[in-house]
């Protein structure tokens, strides 16, 4: 197997899955089954992509904007085989706030910024790195990502009418909308419980049948049917355009690329994290191995393309993504043509999008929500480990009541430090009982490391061999299970052979690897503060 970094095949890791797939032979078959995919998955994206892009404070049209361009070059430039790209659920949060600080222009230079930045990492190869986000941080962000979209649908879910302009904040959100009670239509409600219902129902009757894209149909027909007082997408937004528009640039002065520069951060981030996990997903579930920087490289491509198109973020999108594997995909091809399928519904049939009520996409969006939310998963981190507890609780509650940037990385850095607790603890010092009491009496001592030798365990039990030294003239450490030291605990080992110098006695290493050999020597630790040895035999 090739690492990531591996220089014998620099450009084998940005290579397209689908020219992986074609060259292995696409066949007739292979078009059919992709073209079904592709077909289930435009299905379930029509209705998310309208219910994501209006709850991100934009148009109905830039979310299937997004799909169209962005999922298609998802697609054909990814790392992953089974990869589907588009506006995602947990951008509804950001993508809405930096609408509201900076607009519309401000959002799509974000966005190309993010592009920018994404296809950098994937360049520089650190698409290997970011998928190592810590189970409890994944499991704690996206609660909390699910938690804000659903207090985001609460208005539409009631019909209520604000005073003003919905707050953002979940804080002050929850007391306007409480406040604003009063308001509630009654028929909005009904078509949003009726929608979650035939979801639900439809999920349960016929597994594989597209439930949201019917309990959409069935909620418009019935509120236009039955002349239901709701809003609709046409009353909010108007007709949706049949095309997208011609790719253009918004302003990009310097003031205006500062402003969207801290967005842009946000975005890279959480959409580095969401495609690779979302590839590691289909991973799981076909057997197959993405190219980590392959996908990040794409992801960039498709997030300029679609801003460029008047579209907004585009990751890869777990729910659509397995849906894609579920469907039967042979590759790349049937995201490919997801988009294509997308891009046919808004010739044809746009303007019967505006029959839409934005409660049945509210219900849609709470549904998603309550997707999120892997409950088992948290339960279980909740049962098992206190530590991870925390991780999961802290992530969620700043997601929650701050910011996702921010509890992503105060996770990541909580999870850090439960790891080096748990590695340092890992780390053992054992004295071995000299066999024959001559050495004990010369002074002589053997102690065995096991585990990492690195600033954490150094930091605990330096001071045990520091203090042991004080009374022996002879000191032997085996570092046979010692895999591997950092700087940190060479330079404790560093220490301890210079005090044993200075008060006369001699320091022995025994069965170093050479790597931490290696380490030892840079460090300083080596003829005539300490020797190394093979064996025991050979002190």
């Amino acid at each position: 197997m090739t690492h990531a970094s591996d220089p014998a095949q620099p450009a084998a890791e940005f290579l397209p899955k689908l020219v992986t797939t074609l060259r292995e032979g696409y066949r007739a078959t292979d078009l059919r089954a992709d073209a079904l995919a592709g077909l289930t998955v435009a299905i379930v994206a029509l209705p998310l992509s309208m219910a994501i892009a209006i709850a991100s404070g934009v148009g109905p049209e830039r979310g299937l904007f997004t799909t169209i361009i962005g999922g298609f070059l998802v697609s054909a430039l990814g790392g992953s085989r089974y990869q589907i790209g588009g506006p995602a659920g947990a951008f509804i949060v950001l993508v809405a706030a930096c609408v509201g600080q900076i607009g519309l222009p401000g959002l799509l230079l974000a966005t190309i910024l993010s592009g920018l930045m994404l296809a950098a990492l994937g360049l520089f190869r650190l698409g290997t790195y970011i998928r190592f986000i810590p189970y409890p941080v994944t499991v704690g962000f996206t609660a909390g990502i699910a938690v804000i979209i659903f207090s985001s649908q609460i208005k539409d879910l009631l019909g209520l009418t604000l005073p003003g302009k919905e707050p953002s904040d979940i804080l002050h959100k929850i007391p306007a909308l409480w406040a604003a009670r009063s308001t509630l239509t009654p028929a909005a409600l009904a078509v949003a419980a009726g929608t979650i219902a035939v979801i639900v129902g439809v999920k349960r009757w016929k597994p594989q049948a597209p439930n949201m894209l019917i309990a959409v149909v069935l909620a418009s027909v019935a509120a236009a049917v039955l002349h239901m007082p709701v809003e609709t997408i046409f009353t909010r937004f108007g007709a949706l355009p049949r095309v997208p528009p011609a790719p253009s640039l918004p302003p990009m002065g310097v003031q205006a690329v500062l402003a969207a520069l801290p967005w842009a951060i946000s975005f890279t981030l959480l959409g580095a994290i969401e495609s690779l996990l979302s590839a590691v997903v289909a991973d799981g579930m076909s057997g197959r191995r993405h190219r980590p920087n392959a996908e990040l490289l794409a992801q960039g491509v498709a997030n300029v393309g679609s801003a460029l198109f008047g579209g907004i973020c585009v990751t890869g999108t777990i729910a659509r993504t397995a849906t894609n594997v579920r469907a039967g995909s042979r590759g790349p091809v049937s995201g490919m043509l997801h988009a294509v399928f997308v891009l046919v519904f808004l010739l044809v049939a746009a303007p019967l999008a505006g029959f839409i009520p934005l409660a049945a996409l509210a219900g849609v969006l709470a549904v998603v929500a309550w997707n999120m939310v892997e409950r088992e998963a948290v339960w279980q981190l909740l049962r098992i480990s206190r530590a991870d507890a925390v991780v999961l609780l802290v992530t969620f509650l700043l997601v929650v009541f701050r910011d996702l940037s921010e509890g992503i990385v105060v996770g990541f850095a909580l999870s850090g430090i439960v790891f080096i607790h748990r590695m340092s603890d890992a780390t053992t010092v054992d004295h071995a009982a000299p066999e024959i009491e001559g050495e004990a009496a010369n002074g002589q001592i053997v102690y065995h490391l096991h585990g990492p030798w690195f600033f954490g365990a150094a930091a605990r039990l330096g001071a045990l061999l520091d203090q042991v030294a004080e009374s022996r003239s002879v000191f032997v450490v085996d570092f046979t299970d010692v895999p591997l030291i950092d700087s940190s605990g060479a330079h404790a080992m560093e220490m301890l052979a210079r005090k044993l110098h200075r008060k006369g006695g001699r320091l022995f290493l025994i069965g170093t690897r050479p790597d931490v050999r290696h380490a030892l020597h840079k460090a300083g630790v080596h003829d005539p503060l300490a020797r190394f040895v093979p064996n025991l035999a050979a002190v």
